[in-house]
């Protein structure tokens, strides 16, 4: 059963409590999504370590009951 929007923010924002997210579904399907994560916690990290804490926050779905996740992380500017 694919996953909702609101489920992926949630699982984000449990483990990444002061992100935004931005989830956008691309095919309308449930399945393929785009998200647009911010966080402080993203600061001095590189891109690689940024996406690994987001799939991380997701705990073994992507790939299950998310299909496809385009991802794009970054720091608050004002971080």
């Amino acid at each position: 059963m694919p996953m909702s929007a609101e489920q992926i923010e949630r699982l984000i924002k449990e483990s990444i409590p002061d992100a935004r997210v931005v989830i956008e579904d691309l095919r309308g399907d449930g399945d393929h999504y785009a998200a647009h994560v911010i966080s402080k916690a993203f600061a001095g990290k590189s891109r690689i370590q940024q996406h690994q804490m987001v799939y991380k926050a997701l705990r073994g779905k992507m790939g299950g009951e998310l299909h496809a996740l385009a991802l794009q992380t970054s720091v608050p500017e004002n971080a």
